[in-house]
């Protein structure tokens, strides 16, 4: 007996339209694609929408999407896409992962809420280790998510250990703009123990936090990072 279809989601669409163009020669590969401004107006749907379906374009290999001037993380020396989210972005340079949750649960955090500027303060708390075929650890990651109820049915539905980035996108927690902080911090005992090191080792320690188009929280996120594989890479531009 068939199984019924599912429903693709609007960005699904919109990705699966501009693939077929992109792959009948009425897009050609290398040419600038119109703004998000005027495809959101093509489509009838917002510009995170329209992010969202170049991602996937992104991810196929069809599209190149290029940042503007500033800092972003590579691992081995790889420029890493966060746009994709880390399993993706990793995935892209031929680095398999698998992600472990260590912490799954929702609490009231009015600090933290206060500090973003949310009125809010439930959040989805999922701390996870990242491991990569043939080197270990390489990254202890702990998310703070707005407790939609959106995004506890999907981690309720297992979704924990997969792309988180990919499950906002789902949901409509789509990043449009952020702000992160590097610097490097000694392992606590406890981090230690987790990630395999000893006690007082230096690591990469990085929080980014998201929001989307309307200044929404999309992510709070801290990451330990191995610094045997991951750097922070600056790009500037003097002007006259």
């Amino acid at each position: 007996m068939a199984q019924p279809s599912v429903p693709q989601l609007k960005h699904e669409q919109i990705a699966q339209v501009l693939e077929g163009e992109i792959r009948r020669g009425s897009m050609p590969r290398g040419r600038r694609l119109p703004g998000e401004t005027a495809l959101a107006e093509r489509f009838s749907v917002s510009r995170n929408t329209v992010r969202a379906a170049l991602s996937e374009l992104g991810a196929s290999g069809l599209i190149a999407t290029r940042s503007g001037k500033g800092s972003f993380v590579t691992y081995d020396g790889n420029p890493l896409d966060i746009e994709l989210g880390w399993a993706r972005a990793l995935q892209h340079h031929g680095v398999a992962t698998r992600v472990d949750v260590l912490k799954l649960d929702e609490i009231n955090d009015p600090a933290l809420a206060a500090e973003l500027g949310e009125t809010v303060d439930r959040f989805v708390v999922i701390d996870r280790l990242r491991s990569a075929d043939g080197v270990g650890v390489i990254s202890y990651e702990r998310s703070r998510i707005p407790a939609l109820p959106a995004v506890t049915a999907a981690l309720a539905a297992g979704r924990a250990a997969g792309s988180l980035t990919q499950l906002l996108r789902d949901v409509d927690l789509i990043a449009a703009q952020g702000e992160q902080w590097v610097e490097i911090r000694r392992l606590t005992a406890d981090e230690a123990e987790l990630l395999g090191r000893a006690a007082g080792d230096s690591f990469l320690w990085s929080r980014c936090v998201t929001r989307n188009d309307r200044g929404a929280l999309v992510e709070n996120v801290e990451s330990l990072l191995d610094p045997d594989h991951f750097r922070l890479h600056f790009q500037f531009a003097q002007t006259q």
